[in-house]
């Protein structure tokens, strides 16, 4: 039968020390390492390493090969030739450090002989602040110390408490980090008085150390449980008169509480001495959520404080509210008989309100009257509604909780801005720091001493939004002539200011626009219509949405530019405004296409273009922009001749639907209806009418015909009224003077009547500008027909009613025609369209600038 210790078989535990001391030698068996005076010193101490072989463990051949190295960890410190080495080793840090003796027989291979730890500590320091303390009445007593410094070695503290009748408790920790020791015996209360001493030994190898003794009694060390099971209770529902209750051991005899509201940092401290367990509080505040947390001890002068309960949090009940709301108001005027009133006021503040406000009830009553008109109840901040312009108005607001309302506000409805005189001076608002803005403002002028207060009001500026932002406001004294404004205050929003001056039942008010912080905005305004108004555009635009204004936006600019043009924009600069959103520019050139687009300015820079827009002006210009005096007016109708029939057509039928006021197109002077019923007969008026409703009818599409260049204009040309019928006209498909003709593009022919108001070039004949054929010189009558001619259709004729010059005899007579043999351009112009001899001269000089002074102009009854 085998033997067993424990359980476990002798053979087992042979073959285990067996394997340990073969695990040695094996370590070791080339040689030893001896350490003097030990393998534990300490700091500062020298000490001496030895290594030596074992027989015929050296080197093969001879013994002068053998080379023993020692190396301190893994640096080679020392080495010698022989069969032993030797070295003294100082300045050994704390700690633990490694020797190891290596053989080497060859350059190249080293073999471990053996190898040894010493380590390097100092004393232990002696144990101070010993401490024991029990927790609670059914606790264990444990002590705690400060062992000092760390000892770097394997130290081991014991702790020793004796009692009366010579008992002795003792525990030993062996972690040299130790410094509490629980000795798991429990001190009852049968003998509170008496005493106690223990001590804590620290033992390593270089020595030991041992704390003061330290005695006390059970009330001495004894910590009192927290108390537990904490309630409070309101009596008759009301925050008047609390009692505060728990539970806490048997022995205990003080009591202190400490509570606060949630949201505060400090609490309130009281100490209830004799309290039995309940405590009355009646100090709390309505509608607060508090936080009560007690402690317990069990002797005035003996022991220690227990730790604190834990927390019971709860909500006081509600009271009637107090104070008075801060109400403002704002007046709009809707028509003649109806204003709006909007009314605003901020919450009360939490100990105001004492409990949850509800609702508001809004009053609304006629001052004459003395009854109340409407009543209102509404859980906003706000109320609107519209009331007659007649009358003298109030209104009051309170709040309301669930044990009733507060104090009304009444307020009388007045016109805050309707007393020029009492409108403050200078608002400037200027940024103090991100979130703030601070306005400054100088007293009214002439009454000063009437103001009695104050309200500075401020409003975030929403182009375009559908909800109004909140009102923002605060009052100041009159002696205040400045306000810091950080409610609801954020960067690159744009802010309308507006300080008001009060007195009695009047105010005057004085507006600004403001920023805290500011930059360029991220687009440009977007053009949505252009419209033409008296020779003049009027541009309209949508505001930049506000996430994109960065500020307050100070100017626009409008740009425009011909189109296809390479020449640098022009530009209009307008002043920031929030409605209208349009603005006329009057100095475009008419039939011109332009490029417009706009940009938006704050006082950081310019934001980038907004969207582009053309536009091309049809209307009536001024006259010096197409009259310039180095050119004649003949000469621009020259330079348009060549046209479509289509667009003949097109031009003629809006010639004959035209109203007959004034035109918004360039005024011909010559085509006026004044001149057509002066000159023409009333059968002449009837022919030219049909002439009109036949090329309305009978042309044809045509080509494009060739435009007629002309190289040279003579200083003096006169364009003439012939009849419809000219001998002259060239036959259907026949090309004039080398230039070709097709017979699309003529329509006619010799026996028709030719197209109205078509253009005949002559030579030899060099006369005034505007000059009427038919008059009594010779070559205005109809058996003299002028020299050959090239008919040239017209693209547009103006035929503007209501100019003729102002004075007949200012008419110049007939200058001497010119020849010139060389010339290869006509000498002047003729308009077949009125008979020449019903027409009377009419001429005008091509140096010298036309102006309307020298006009008449007739816009139906009106006579300019």
């Amino acid at each position: 039968m085998a033997h067993t210790v424990n359980g476990c078989p002798l053979a087992l535990i042979f073959i285990v020390v067996w394997l340990l001391v073969k695990a040695k030698i094996d370590v070791c068996k080339r040689g030893d390492v001896t350490v003097q005076p030990s393998h534990v010193i300490s700091l500062g101490s020298a000490v001496n390493i030895s290594c030596s072989l074992k027989t015929k463990q050296g080197c093969l051949q001879f013994s002068s090969f053998n080379k023993l190295i020692l190396y301190k960890f893994d640096r080679r410190i020392y080495f010698q030739h022989g069969h032993s080495l030797s070295s003294q080793v100082t300045g050994l840090p704390l700690g633990t450090t490694l020797f190891v003796c290596k053989l080497a027989c060859s350059s190249n291979d080293e073999i471990r002989i053996c190898g040894a730890e010493i380590s390097v500590g100092v004393i232990p320091e002696q144990p101070q602040n010993l401490s024991c303390i029990q927790k609670g009445e059914r606790g264990t007593v444990r002590c705690t110390w400060d062992r000092g410094q760390d000892t770097h070695l394997y130290t081991a503290y014991t702790l020793q408490l004796k009692g009366p009748k010579n008992l002795t408790w003792q525990k030993q920790c062996n972690d040299h980090y130790c410094d509490h020791l629980d000795l798991g015996i429990n001190l009852t209360p049968e003998s509170p008085e008496s005493s106690y001493t223990a001590k804590v030994t620290a033992i390593n190898s270089l020595g030991s150390a041992s704390s003061f003794p330290s005695s006390f009694t059970l009330l001495d060390i004894v910590r009192p449980l927290p108390p537990w099971d904490i309630r409070i209770k309101f009596v008759n529902a009301s925050v008047s008169r609390c009692t505060l209750q728990w539970r806490d051991e048997g022995l205990v005899l003080l009591n202190r509480l400490r509570y606060r509201p949630i949201n505060s940092r400090s609490w309130n401290m009281v100490n209830a001495t004799n309290a039995k367990g309940r405590h009355d509080l009646l100090d709390l505040k309505p509608f607060t959520e508090y936080e009560f947390q007690i402690s317990s001890k069990l002797h005035l002068y003996k022991g220690s404080w227990s730790d604190w309960s834990e927390s019971l949090r709860t909500q006081t009940p509600e009271e009637e509210p107090t104070g008075t709301l801060d109400v403002w108001y704002m007046r709009q005027h809707i028509d003649y008989n109806r204003q709006q009133i909007s009314l605003f006021w901020k919450n009360l503040s939490l100990s105001e309100a004492k409990g949850k406000i509800l609702h508001y009830q809004v009053t609304l009553q006629e001052v004459a009257g003395g009854k109340a008109t409407l009543q209102n109840i509404t859980e906003r901040t706000s109320w609107t509604w519209v009331i007659p312009r007649t009358g003298n108005w109030a209104v009051s607001v309170s709040a309301a909780n669930s044990k009733g309302s507060s104090l009304p506000t009444h307020i009388n409805i007045t016109d805050l801005c309707g007393a020029g005189l009492l409108a403050p001076q200078q608002v400037s608002a200027n940024s103090e720091g991100v979130d703030n803005l601070m306005v400054t403002w100088t007293p009214p002028v002439k009454a000063a001493t009437a103001v009695q207060e104050y309200v500075v009001e401020w409003r975030e500026l929403h182009p375009g939004a559908s909800t109004q932002p909140p009102l923002g406001w605060l009052w100041s004294p009159p002696y205040n002539l400045s306000a810091l404004i950080s409610e609801n205050i954020k960067p690159y929003i744009c802010y309308e200011i507006r300080v008001h001056a009060l007195s009695g039942d009047q105010g005057g008010c004085n507006s600004i626009r403001g920023n805290s912080k500011h930059k360029a905005p991220l687009s440009g305004p977007h053009i949505n219509a252009i419209s033409e108004e008296k020779g003049s555009i009027l541009i309209s635009w949508n505001e930049i949405p506000a996430r994109e204004q960065m500020g307050c936006i100070l100017h626009y600019r409008i740009y425009w530019k011909e189109q296809d043009s390479n020449s640098q924009p022009q530009l209009c600069e307008i002043p920031y405004r929030v409605s209208p959103n349009s603005h006329p520019i009057d100095s475009l050139r008419s039939r011109v296409t332009y490029i417009l687009w706009m940009t938006a300015l704050t006082a950081a820079g310019e934001s980038p273009q907004g969207n582009e827009r053309e536009f091309c002006l049809q209307g009536k210009a001024n006259w010096s922009t197409f009259v310039a005096p180095s050119i004649c007016l003949g000469v621009i109708m020259v330079g348009v001749l060549s046209v479509r029939c289509f667009r003949q057509k097109v031009f003629v039928l809006l010639l004959a639907l035209r109203p007959q006021w004034c035109s918004k197109e360039i005024p011909d002077p010559a085509n006026s209806t004044w001149a057509k019923n002066f000159f023409l007969p009333p059968l002449s008026q009837e022919k030219t009418q049909l002439a009109l409703d036949r090329l309305l009818t009978d042309c044809p599409t045509p080509e494009e015909p060739e435009t007629l260049v002309i190289n040279k204009v003579l200083h003096q040309v006169t364009p003439a009224f012939r009849r419809s019928h000219h001998p002259n006209w060239p036959e259907k498909g026949q090309g004039v003077q080398g230039h070709y003709t097709s017979e699309e593009d003529t329509g006619y022919s010799a026996s028709s009547p030719p197209p109205p108001r078509a253009l005949t070039a002559e030579t030899g004949q060099g006369v005034d500008l505007y000059k009427v054929l038919g008059s009594k010189g010779p070559d205005s009558t109809p058996g003299n027909p002028a020299s050959p001619s090239t008919v040239l259709p017209v693209d547009y004729l103006p035929a503007h009613e209501g100019y003729l010059p102002s004075n007949i005899d200012y008419l110049p007579s007939h200058e001497p025609p010119i020849t010139d043999p060389q010339e290869e351009l006509p000498r002047h112009i003729s308009l077949s369209i009125f008979p020449s001899s019903s027409l009377h001269p009419l001429t005008f000089s091509c140096g010298e600038k036309l102006t309307l002074d020298q006009l008449k102009m007739r816009c139906g009854s009106l006579m300019l």
